[in-house]
C-alpha cells in the first residue's frame, strides 16, 4: 500500500504493473491515518501478538486502570462504541482474561475486572506492545509523536461531531 509501482508477471508472457496510489490519495489525511493503521495492524500481529488484537489489549489496559467499573463507562476511554465493546468484553469473558458481573444497583450494567490469566496475558503483551511503540515512534526524537498523535485524534474526533463543516 503506498509503495511504487512495480512490475510483476500476471501470466508467463504478460507484464502487470501495480500502479502507485494517486498524488491527490497521498494528500488525503484518511488515506495517510488508514495506511499507518494497516502498517500498525501488520506490526501487531507480527510482533505483539498475532490472537489479542489492539482493542483488545486497550480494554484489558483501562480494566486494569479502573477495576469494577462498567463496560460502558470503559468503552470511550477506550475509543470503542458500547456495542463493540461489549462484543469485545464478551470475547475476553470467554477466554477467561476478564470478569463480567451485573451491577448490584443496576443489572443492565456489567462490571469489569481482570482475572489472574488476564493479568498475566497483560503484562506479557504490555513488554512486547512497549518494544513494539519504541520502534515505531523512535526514542531520540525532539517531538512526542504519541502526544502528536493523540492530540490529532481527537481534533478530528472533534470535526466528527460536529453537523456542518465550515
Amino acid at each position: 500500500m503506498g509503495e511504487p509501482a512495480r512490475t510483476g508477471r500476471r501470466r508467463e508472457d504478460a507484464p502487470s504493473v501495480t500502479p502507485a496510489p494517486p498524488s491527490d490519495l497521498l494528500a488525503a489525511p484518511g488515506y495517510g491515518a488508514r495506511r499507518l493503521y494497516q502498517a500498525y495492524l501488520a506490526a501487531w500481529n507480527r510482533h505483539v501478538d498475532p490472537v489479542l488484537t489492539g482493542p483488545q489489549f486497550a480494554v484489558l489496559s483501562a480494566v486494569r486502570a479502573y477495576p469494577g467499573s462498567d463496560q460502558s463507562s470503559l468503552a470511550g476511554a477506550v475509543a470503542l462504541d458500547t456495542s463493540t465493546m461489549a462484543d469485545l468484553c464478551r470475547r475476553l469473558e470467554r477466554r477467561g482474561l476478564i470478569l463480567r458481573v451485573e451491577s448490584p444497583h443496576d443489572a443492565r450494567r456489567k462490571l469489569l475486572s481482570l482475572t489472574e490469566e488476564g493479568k498475566t496475558v497483560l503484562s506479557q503483551v504490555n513488554r512486547r506492545a512497549r518494544r513494539l511503540d519504541k520502534a515505531l515512534l523512535g526514542d531520540d526524537s525532539d517531538v512526542d509523536t504519541a502526544a502528536l498523535l493523540n492530540a490529532l485524534g481527537a481534533h478530528w474526533e472533534r470535526i466528527a461531531s460536529v453537523d456542518k463543516l465550515r
